[in-house]
C-alpha cells in the first residue's frame, strides 16, 4: 500500500482491479475542509487517462510491474516476434497490442516487456530511438533564418516535423515519448 501524499509521475498503482501509472497530480488544500490529491492517471491496458481525487493520506494498492528484456527480431504480417534475452523464448505480439509504439519499433532494437500478474500490460521503448528519413521535401537555401520545419517520413511510417536542413537519407534521434525529432545522428 502506499499513501497519496508519496505520489509522484510514474509510479505505478491499482485502482478498481486496474493498472495506472500517475501522470500528474496536486496537493489541494482548500479553505474548507479537508486536503486531497487530484491526479491525472492513464490506464496501461487501455491507455485512457482518467482524472481522480482522492483524500490526502489515503491509502491505495501499488501495482507491481515486472519487466523483462526483449529483442525485437522481425515484423510478421501485422505482428512483431519478440525474443527474451535471457531465455530466448519467441512470443509474438500484434499491432493493436502494441499500440502507437509501433511506429518506433526497428528490428534488432533492445525493449522491455511490462507483465502484471502474468498479464501482458504493454511495451516500454527507450527514451529516444535513431530512424532513417525516406521522404522530405528538400530544403530551400537561405530559409534557414526562421529555424522553421518540414514534415518528413521516417523508415516505419512516422511523420514528424524536421528542420529545414534534414534531408533524405538522414538518420535521426526521435524521442519515443513525445515524437519529435531531437537531432541527428
Amino acid at each position: 500500500m502506499i499513501s497519496t501524499n508519496d505520489f509522484r509521475t510514474g509510479l505505478t498503482v491499482e485502482v478498481d482491479g486496474e493498472v495506472f501509472v500517475v501522470v500528474d497530480f496536486q496537493h489541494v488544500k482548500p479553505g474548507k475542509g479537508s486536503a486531497c490529491v487530484r491526479s491525472k492517471l492513464k490506464n496501461l491496458r487501455t491507455g485512457a487517462v482518467i482524472e481522480r481525487t482522492f483524500r490526502a493520506g489515503e491509502k491505495i494498492p501499488r501495482a507491481h510491474l515486472e519487466k523483462r528484456e526483449m529483442q525485437c527480431l522481425y515484423r510478421e504480417g501485422d505482428s512483431f516476434v519478440f525474443m527474451d534475452n535471457e531465455t530466448y523464448d519467441q512470443i509474438s505480439l500484434s499491432e493493436t497490442q502494441l499500440g502507437d509504439k509501433v511506429m518506433y519499433l526497428k528490428e534488432n532494437m533492445n525493449i522491455s516487456l511490462l507483465t502484471h500478474d502474468g498479464n501482458l500490460i504493454g511495451i516500454e521503448l527507450p527514451h529516444a530511438v535513431e530512424l532513417e528519413v525516406v521522404a522530405t521535401d528538400p530544403g530551400i537555401r537561405g530559409d534557414t533564418a526562421t529555424g522553421g520545419t518540414k514534415p518528413a517520413t521516417l523508415e516505419t511510417g512516422l511523420v514528424i516535423q524536421v528542420p529545414l536542413f534534414v534531408e533524405v537519407g538522414d538518420v535521426i534521434k526521435v524521442d519515443t515519448r513525445t515524437g519529435e525529432y531531437l537531432e541527428r545522428a
